[in-house]
């Protein structure tokens, strides 16, 4: 089983102009919701953790994912307010994100009421602002600490700084985690926060150093690229109209697992014997599910019949 922690939100989309407002789109998101979701329609049982809200948004996420086929048995219920995530599209089909979940439920997830995990859990899948913000941020890096040994950690730190503004918080954390994850999964967007002036081949040797077995960067149009100790692989983009690149990264963090659970490397000591070839399928993969998603308004992503 894949569980993956974190938050759930809805993204509001900014549409025209009415005589009294704004139209909006409200639209079913948060990073580790959709990989959870991305998992379950490339046919992984998957598992969410989280807490979500008993007010309408909440009950609405927690359909979408029944409907989905997500696990949802460890989904706690919390009467905070559900997260909203204003979100405005650029000419070029980029996001911009403004949250308001101060307080909201998906924040609330403390270690007296974290659920056990499955006997069955393979892989651990963990990232965005859960883990920056409290409670829920040392209750989820406790949980990774913790199940480490047992399981594939994976993360992708997606930096939200209009949720937490401090970068050195953020800096610190996605330390903290590196040296906990097996496979990181980051874009060249947020290594820039995080590390300026340095290059994705300056930091990814350093993460393997710190503990990651495998390291993925995800460069947008320009392709993504695979470190591990041994390998090193590039491979391009997969050329498509963009309506937008929501949930892109996540259908690519959901696809490379899928990837590496179809050739029995959902292992940290088979991560670290991927050879050059096999990150390049690896990283091919993924860009063809991300274009999909690109290719559609908000984060639908594909299912497993839409792959090879």
């Amino acid at each position: 089983m894949f569980v993956v922690c974190g938050e759930a939100l809805m993204d509001v989309y900014m549409g025209e102009s009415t005589p009294t407002g704004l139209r909006l789109d409200a639209r079913i998101g948060g990073s580790p919701l959709n990989v959870a979701q991305g998992l379950a329609r490339l046919a992984r049982p998957a598992a969410f953790l989280s807490t979500l809200s008993t007010d309408a948004i909440g009950e609405r996420l927690l359909a979408s994912l029944v409907a989905e086929g997500v696990d949802t048995s460890l989904v706690l219920r919390s009467d905070a307010p559900s997260t909203l995530s204003v979100v405005s599209i650029d000419a070029t089909g980029v996001p911009r994100y403004d949250f308001h979940g101060n307080g909201a439920a998906d924040r609330q997830l403390t270690p007296g009421t974290l659920p056990a995990l499955p006997a069955q859990t393979r892989v651990l899948q963990l990232g965005s602002y859960a883990l920056v913000v409290e409670p829920v941020g040392s209750t989820l890096r406790a949980l990774a600490a913790s199940a480490r040994a047992r399981c594939l950690i994976a993360y992708d730190p997606n930096v939200r700084l209009n949720v937490e503004p401090d970068i050195d918080r953020w800096r610190q954390v996605v330390e903290d985690m590196v040296s906990l994850a097996h496979l990181v999964k980051v874009s060249e967007e947020d290594l820039a926060l995080l590390y300026p002036g340095e290059s994705p081949e300056q930091v990814a040797p350093r993460w393997l150093k710190r503990g990651a077995a495998l390291v993925v960067v995800t460069r947008g149009g320009a392709g993504s690229s695979a470190w591990t100790a041994n390998a090193h692989a590039k491979a391009p983009s997969k050329p498509v109209k963009v309506i937008d690149t929501v949930g892109a990264g996540d259908t690519f963090q959901a696809a490379l697992l899928t990837w590496l659970d179809d050739h029995d490397a959902l292992a940290p000591a088979a991560l670290t014997t991927l050879a050059d070839g096999q990150l390049d399928a690896l990283l091919r993969f993924a860009a063809q599910a991300a274009a999909i998603t690109c290719s559609r308004r908000g984060a639908d992503m594909p299912r497993r019949c839409e792959l090879p």
